[in-house]
């Protein structure tokens, strides 16, 4: 084997093996967003997704894992990746500039009580910001998966998940890696949702998954879908 080539995937698999302890730290958020992402979806609302470059690759796989399936067949679920519409982004960007072409797009589909989930290595992309400031205003949810924290989408309000890897290519393999737990918890939460039960919805806390309540919705959760 060539030692060139040895050298440069070992000081690839360096940076993402020192990141992945800290990173067991996002154990707790990721099963509290997938027990309150299964009761928004399960009762008609919708998960909004977005990101640039390669992160809008994550965007699309995450819709496709909810809207198709993960292991076992299920219920489709809603969710929309704000990368895919080609027609749409190129016309927002054309028509009102390119820091709209998510912000837009939230306004369009989006709903009070919906989640929209920014995926980003910096944190600090303007189009993202953008969008987490029109779901803000329409009342829905947002969550974030960044690179390390602080970052502006950190300090914007959003409930963030932060890879702690100054490494871009460690974060974007991270978060596939959330998106994948977030997506099996979600479908671990369905049959207690679906039997009527909801988990308790906490704020920007680390913390083991809530045990299921019998509440009509979690606390703080607004009722979602058409009409809402």
């Amino acid at each position: 084997m060539n030692p060139d080539h040895l050298e440069v995937l070992d000081a690839h698999l360096a940076g993402l093996t020192a990141a992945l302890l800290p990173y067991r730290e996002a154990a707790g958020t990721l099963g509290r967003w997938g027990s309150e992402l299964a009761w928004t979806l399960a009762h008609g609302g919708r998960l909004l997704v977005a990101g640039n470059g390669g992160s809008a690759a994550e965007a699309q796989h995450l819709a496709a894992e909810l809207v198709g399936k993960l292991r076992e067949d299920r219920t489709p679920l809603s969710a929309i990746a704000l990368t895919a519409e080609t027609s749409s982004l190129t016309a927002i960007a054309n028509d009102f500039g390119y820091e709209e072409v998510f912000a837009r797009q939230v306004r369009a589909h989006g709903r009070r009580g919906d989640i929209l989930l920014l995926l980003s290595t910096s944190g600090a992309s303007p189009n993202l910001l953008a969008a987490a400031r029109a779901a803000t205003e329409l009342g829905m949810r947002c969550w974030a998966c960044t690179g390390p924290a602080p970052n502006p989408l950190a300090d914007s309000g959003a409930d963030v998940l932060a890879v702690q890897s100054a490494d871009p290519q460690v974060v974007q393999e991270l978060q596939l890696v959330s998106v994948h737990v977030l997506c099996e918890h979600v479908d671990r939460s369905l049959p207690a949702v679906l039997g009527g039960s909801a988990p308790r919805r906490r704020r920007r806390a680390v913390v083991a998954v809530p045990a299921p309540e019998a509440a009509s919705r979690p606390a703080g959760v607004a009722a979602s879908g058409a009409g809402a």
